[in-house]
């Protein structure tokens, strides 16, 4: 009788464990779902602020072109002008086509592009990497610059 007892309750903490175990397992994987959303819809806000933030610089960069081309009528003359000119309405147009995008959009053109051309997509990315590196080198250096200024009379008071 005891033999059966002890067999009862063994069996019965098996079960609760392997009942624990496939708890845990769906806790885990309902964890893993939330935080893999959650991280999606932040990647989704940061993209869409660097989208602004895009197309912003690039319509500055067109205001720019545009300045330029009167400088350039003034003194190489209009048919010069009207590269600069038809540069600036290229990188204007887009700026309007990328803020008319969603960010999904964007995410599948990109995809679509590196699957086309993946040699022009690495070759474009490690251009943008060499100039986002610069970016912050130089950013550093001006910072450490600033850092090193030589200190005047009223610092040492």
């Amino acid at each position: 009788m005891a033999d059966e007892t002890t067999g009862e309750v063994i069996e019965g903490a098996a079960e609760t464990t392997a009942e624990a175990k496939r708890n845990a397992g769906d806790t885990i994987r309902e964890k893993a779902n939330e935080l893999g959303t959650q991280a999606a819809e932040r990647a989704r806000a940061f993209a869409g602020e660097g989208k602004e933030k895009a197309t912003g610089a690039l319509d500055e960069v067109a205001k720019m072109m545009q300045s330029a081309a009167a400088d350039v009528d003034e003194r190489l003359g209009e048919q010069y002008g009207k590269y600069a000119r038809s540069a600036a309405d290229g990188i204007a147009g887009f700026a309007d086509n990328l803020r008319g995008k969603e960010v999904d959009d964007l995410i599948d053109d990109v995809t679509a592009f590196v699957r086309k051309s993946p040699a022009v997509a690495v070759g474009v990315a490690a251009g943008l990497g060499f100039v986002l590196a610069r970016i912050i080198k130089s950013g550093i250096d001006a910072a450490s610059d600033a850092g090193d200024a030589p200190e005047t009379p009223s610092d040492k008071a």
